[in-house]
């Protein structure tokens, strides 16, 4: 089960950061994704990491300005995300897949069948 946390109501050029807690198991051996959301719009990849945390992949909407980040001691993969603007107002979004190797991260969401809950992120201009 993943639990995403950490959003809420940030003026633009303000920082904020996500996290995605995983319980009952250990995804060490999985890679990570962060997606969102915005109103009426499809889901979309923001990050996305593998197990070891050495490989990134970041949207250009948010390359520069975002970090990815994985802590497997505690079973937690992080978004940071700067300098955001009114367009990053979104539902967050967590997703973990196995991987089949250590390098591996994938982009497509439909290539991640356990997904969190979702935190809301509201950028205020």
């Amino acid at each position: 089960q993943l639990q995403a946390f950490g959003g809420g109501l940030v003026q633009a050029w303000g920082s904020l950061r996500l996290s995605c807690a995983a319980s009952g198991g250990t995804f060490s051996t999985y890679a990570m994704g962060w997606f969102r959301q915005g109103p009426g719009k499809e889901r979309d990849i923001v990050a996305a990491i593998n197990w070891s945390g050495t490989m990134t992949y970041y949207a250009d909407s948010v390359k520069g300005r975002s970090t990815i980040s994985v802590d497997n001691a505690k079973n937690t993969v992080y978004l940071q995300i700067d300098s955001l603007k009114p367009d990053d107002t979104a539902v967050y979004y967590c997703a973990a897949r196995p991987a089949y190797s250590s390098s591996d991260y994938y982009t497509n969401r439909r290539e991640y069948p356990y997904w969190g809950q979702g935190t809301l992120v509201t950028v205020s201009s």
